[in-house]
């Protein structure tokens, strides 16, 4: 736990306590403050005092001895309306932060230097994350990872010599984290999200911005450069003097990291040299992932990491569970488990990695199904539809070979006989629905690890080493 001694001495206010909340609260007593602890939910609130904190109604208590109110990132801070609580708080003139907020606090007073390294895009923000993380324990440092990822900033070890921050950032963290100042920030991408919580995207554009642009002096801002949102973002930065890294895996750069033909390359000043080589590595397959690599690159090369370690790291990546997971392997055919494709945006950057694919797809869909996919679908060599969206997703098909399994478990049993029947060298029997899961399964999670499961319950069919 890091103690939040910023505030020791005054009343806090915080309002939200899932995990970050009562992170919060736990740091801010430990760091020597009082605590008002509240939420919309009685059960969290009855949680919160079970843990031994004071929790009230803060539309009937006085908010004149407030310093702060500590807010969770999924309440709404400026749209579609302010929480009431951020409201009271902004009549009496309060603060409204969050956790990472105090953690920069903390960093500042106690451990300025310490490395702090903080990623935020669109797209691809958890597995850049946990890549920088795995690279920087390959390396020999401390590393501790959180924020948006899962482990609430504050439930980490405090900044200090040789130990690393590595933090995912959402928009909304973002935008209730005021003085961020990480001494390397990532932004990887921007494309239309979260507007019904930013209003337009150039406000979540602006949020996200915030990131790069609060880097501290002599840090380093990673923008990749292939969206021109963020084209704009690396130009203001450079404008205003920061030390950018532009990122690239569709144009090579003048100055920069690009990927090109599978090897990420640094130039600067005409000079051209190899950083590293991703062919070969299962957990990072793909254009997509090719830029999550090549950010992640930049920020170890900036904290001084070497090329040999890169490379190593990069090799021993494991990847995210339910995220293009290599989950086994089965004579010619490969299972991979793309649980967290909820979406037809995300699900095409798995059915862009592979030409020999048996898709599993369906649950519960989202508005456009999969018409947005077409141009993959010539790589489907049989897809098989389970879930609410499977007659809506047959339609979509057409032609494309396919036929309704209803259940993911027929539907691994009917992939893999076929997979393995089609004598193709490069099979992939590949779950990416497409869809939320919440017809069949609470969550992406338990998806994903019924495929692993049932893929793991095969006969013959052996880990991915």
């Amino acid at each position: 736990m890091i103690p939040v001694t910023s505030f020791a001495g005054k009343t806090v206010a915080v309002f939200g306590l899932g995990g970050s909340g009562l992170a919060s609260c736990h740091a801010l007593k430990a760091g020597g403050a009082e605590v008002i602890a509240a939420d919309d939910n009685a059960e969290n609130v009855a949680k919160a005092a079970q843990a031994g904190f004071v929790t009230a109604d803060l539309r009937n208590v006085s908010w004149a001895n407030f310093a702060a109110l500590v807010l969770a990132p999924g309440v709404p801070l400026t749209h579609p309306v302010p929480h009431w609580s951020v409201l009271k708080a902004r009549e009496a003139g309060c603060e409204v932060i969050g956790d990472i907020e105090l953690f920069c606090r903390e960093r500042r007073r106690h451990a300025p230097n310490a490395p702090f390294i903080a990623i935020t895009g669109t797209n691809g923000k958890s597995t850049t994350t946990a890549l920088i993380a795995h690279l920087t324990r390959v390396a020999g440092y401390d590393t501790q990872m959180g924020g948006n990822i899962g482990t609430a900033i504050l439930s980490l070890e405090p900044p200090g010599t040789g130990r690393v921050h590595v933090i995912e950032m959402s928009s909304y963290q973002i935008d209730l984290t005021p003085s961020l100042d990480p001494s390397v920030g990532i932004l990887l991408n921007v494309s239309e999200d979260h507007i019904d919580r930013h209003g337009t995207i150039e406000h979540y554009a602006a949020v996200k911005e915030r990131l790069v642009a609060g880097v501290q002096a002599g840090g380093t801002s990673i923008v990749g450069v292939d969206d021109g949102y963020c084209r704009d973002v690396a130009d203001r930065l450079d404008r205003a003097g920061k030390n950018v890294v532009r990122i690239s895996v569709k144009n090579p750069l003048a100055s920069g990291i690009h990927v090109e033909h599978g090897t990420i390359v640094r130039t600067s000043g005409g000079a051209r040299s190899e950083v590293a080589k991703l062919g070969g590595i299962g957990s990072l397959r793909g254009l997509h992932n090719a830029q999550n690599a090549a950010c992640a690159a930049a920020a170890v090369l900036a904290m001084g990491i070497s090329l040999d370690v890169l490379q190593s790291g990069l090799r021993s990546f494991p990847g995210l569970a339910h995220r293009m997971e290599q989950v086994g392997r089965r004579a010619n055919v490969l299972f991979v488990n793309d649980s967290k494709g909820t979406n037809a945006d995300a699900t095409a950057h798995a059915l862009s990695s592979f030409s020999e694919i048996f898709w599993i797809a369906g649950g519960k869909p989202k508005a456009g199904g999969i018409a947005g996919l077409t141009s993959f679908f010539p790589r489907i060599r049989k897809a098989y539809l389970i879930g609410e969206a499977a007659s809506e997703f047959s339609g979509t098909l057409g032609t494309v070979a396919h036929e309704i399994s209803q259940t993911l478990d027929a539907a691994v049993a009917h992939a893999a006989r076929d997979a393995e029947a089609s004598g193709l060298t490069d099979a992939v029997v590949l779950l990416s629905p497409a869809c939320a899961s919440f017809d069949q399964y609470r969550n992406f999670e338990i998806r994903g690890t019924k495929f692993r499961e049932l893929v793991q319950a095969l006969p013959g069919v052996k880990p991915v080493v």
